[in-house]
């Protein structure tokens, strides 16, 4: 962290509670967090806007294009796909998919994480020493490689997913709480707080993580963003979400062989999954920004 992380981390809860004030001059927090609104509706309220089962499958409408082609047929306004299944209903609970994805991932990982990077940062000593020899052994270790070879061998399915992916993606969570709280721990209201006779327990619970609280926020955001397009790498590849499930990623990978015939089948769930990520990135850029306006990166 920077040489002015100290101030940051004293001043961060009180940016969060006057962020409602100035929200509107974050320009990248307003438009992320109104678009990844937006999805999470949809996801919330997909049985409602749909227009069709998402698993009823119809072959003798497979492949139906959208209704901006010569073909297309407002019954299926995002068209079919291979198997006659409508696009848009897929879509719809997509969404859904990738939105648990992420927040499942972010919370398990960032639960690790904060464990350990707490843990690292206030004890010190040789705590740190094995918080630091675990986050270089994880580091040590390419994501995508561990998490194929742990699908392949266990079989493709959510839970598997979010399991392994939450496994794998601690590290950063652990060395930014671990800095944050390096910095925290030796500013006077938590030496009054010891001073006082509160417990270890205490002074983490009320002292510490209240201040690192916001710098964990902001990472969550950008590792669920991450998972999600890990999800969506897995499934492309055939080892991630399983058929009949509509997971943007796998919806990619089932339109392989239509590439070069029916493009919108792969545009769709593409232009999807990047609207989601962009809005998940852009609403963590824009908390960063209003949190701490002077740094650079986390």
């Amino acid at each position: 962290m920077s040489g002015s992380a100290s101030e940051e981390a004293v001043t961060a809860p009180v940016a969060l509670r006057s962020l409602r004030h100035s929200w509107w001059q974050h320009k990248s927090l307003v438009f992320g967090g109104a678009v990844l609104a937006i999805i999470v509706l949809i996801a919330i309220f997909a049985p409602l806007l749909s227009p069709h089962d998402p698993y009823t499958q119809n072959l003798a409408r497979r492949t139906v294009p959208p209704v901006w082609y010569a073909r297309g047929d407002w019954s299926h306004p995002l068209g079919t796909d291979p198997l006659g299944r409508d696009y848009l209903a897929r879509l719809l609970y997509g969404s859904r998919i990738s939105l648990l994805i992420g927040g499942s991932v972010a919370l398990l990982s960032g639960l690790i994480g904060t464990v350990l990077g707490v843990a690292a940062g206030y004890f010190g000593g040789r705590v740190d020493m094995v918080v630091t020899f675990l986050i270089t052994v994880r580091l040590a270790l390419p994501v995508i490689l561990v998490a194929l070879a742990a699908v392949a061998v266990l079989g493709g399915s959510l839970p598997l997913v979010i399991l392994v992916l939450g496994l794998l993606k601690w590290d950063r969570f652990a060395v930014v709480m671990r800095s944050a709280t390096q910095t925290v721990r030796n500013l006077e209201y938590v030496s009054a707080a010891k001073a006082g006779g509160a417990t270890t327990a205490r002074v983490i619970w009320r002292e510490i993580l209240p201040n690192v609280a916001p710098f964990l926020i902001v990472t969550a955001t950008l590792e669920a963003a991450s998972a999600i397009l890990l999800e969506a790498a897995l499934s492309f590849l055939g080892l991630g979400v399983q058929p009949p499930l509509p997971s943007w990623g796998l919806m990619i990978s089932e339109a392989k062989a239509y590439m070069l015939f029916s493009f919108w089948l792969i545009a769709i769930p593409g232009a999807c999954l990047a609207v989601l990520i962009l809005s998940i990135n852009l609403l963590g850029d824009g908390l960063r920004d209003a949190i701490s306006p002077d740094r650079t990166n986390i």
